[in-house]
């Protein structure tokens, strides 16, 4: 009792971390709870960061994450130079400190739970839209591909391209037109209609680069924060990827999917020819493991602008491959997997599935 009373508000601050978490284990498993809480707290929650967000120029989440970095060394510097100083009481002050960061650490878990993990337990865009991935036969996979490449080299040429042939577009004109690109995919499905608001540049995109992400939602501030570092020619169905998740959807690839269905449906050309691209990589590259040879005969469809691009975001991820990328992935991983996506990052790969099942009609040239 004594050692309690000692370190007594700390004790409390754990046992109320631990409270919410269970709450939260336990709650998870209870859809209609899950939607509700998602409706009424979350939700308008990550809105209203959002839009306080907004009238700020650069991204918040970079700031604080610099910000967490410094207290988080200042605050190791302090507890030992703390520990130091207590002399004989040196083991009671450094459970203290150990404590106390533990605490912080929980809190911020379970922040992250109530605004975002949430997500991962309603009512997913499958669910709402009746849209279903479904196993995929070669056939069809190979079609929706070539499909694909169709649009692709139909719409190459409608972008503005460099002396090499490359995508050069201004990122200026990317993030000014960001917040329109929905109105299709929600004209399609009003269950996504949701009041965008611009992506942020990213500063430290480069380090992005490094641990493989394009992009990232920060449910903290309501904030798309985009790497634009990273090859220009699919930044904007990044952007549609990223303007998913304000909208709460949680599953990577199901945001993939809608990524290309709202690119594409934008009447945007830049949005549009990204937006096929994104595609056209994932079926591509499903299609190239399954048939080599028919994934060839695509490949060889597309136009020499086309190519340029794919080799030069080829290229680029390539110079970043290593030991960072591989670490970052394997920890987004498992927190995939902590919120119950089974497949972990491999869910990415779930997008193919989607795309020959919405989009297979229209390929094999029914009418849909």
């Amino acid at each position: 009792m004594r050692f309690f009373k000692a370190h007594r508000k700390l004790h409390i601050w754990l046992l109320a971390d631990l409270i919410l978490l269970a709450a939260f284990l336990l709650a998870r498993g209870h859809r209609p709870w899950m939607n509700g809480l998602e409706r009424m707290v979350s939700a308008p929650i990550r809105r209203a960061m959002g839009a306080l967000s907004a009238h700020i120029p650069f991204s918040v989440m970079e700031v604080l994450y610099v910000l967490g970095a410094i207290l988080a060394a200042a605050y190791v510097v302090w507890s030992i130079a703390a520990v130091v100083r207590a002399r004989g009481r040196r083991r009671r002050r450094a459970y203290s400190a150990v404590l106390g960061a533990v605490c912080a650490g929980l809190t911020i878990c379970a922040a992250t739970c109530l605004l975002w993990g949430v997500c991962y337990y309603t009512d997913t865009f499958q669910d709402r839209s009746g849209v279903r991935a479904e196993e995929v036969s070669l056939p069809d996979l190979a079609a929706v591909t070539a499909w694909f490449a169709e649009n692709l080299a139909e719409t190459a040429d409608q972008v503005p391209r460099d002396e090499r042939g490359l995508f050069d577009v201004s990122l200026d004109d990317i993030f000014a037109d960001s917040t329109g690109i929905y109105a299709g995919a929600e004209e399609r499905f009003p269950f996504l209609e949701f009041r965008d608001q611009t992506p942020k540049r990213m500063f430290f995109s480069k380090v992005m680069s490094a641990m493989n992400f394009t992009g990232v939602y920060f449910a903290f501030t309501g904030e798309s924060n985009i790497n634009v570092d990273a090859p220009a020619c699919l930044i904007p169905s990044t952007i549609a990827h990223e303007l998913a998740h304000q909208r709460g959807i949680a599953s990577e690839q199901e945001c993939n999917f809608l990524a290309v269905l709202a690119s594409t449906t934008s009447g945007n050309p830049v949005y549009t020819y990204s937006g096929w691209l994104m595609g056209y990589i994932h079926l591509g590259n499903a299609l190239y493991r399954a048939d080599p040879e028919a994934w060839q005969a695509v490949r060889d469809t597309l136009p020499d602008t086309v190519r340029a691009d794919l080799a030069y975001n080829n290229a680029y991820w390539a110079s970043f491959a290593g030991a960072a990328a591989d670490a970052s992935q394997t920890v987004y991983d498992t927190i995939l997997k902590g919120y119950g996506q089974a497949d972990g990052i491999r869910s990415y790969g779930m997008v193919v599935d989607l795309l020959v099942a919405y989009y297979r009609d229209t390929a094999l040239g029914a009418d849909r």
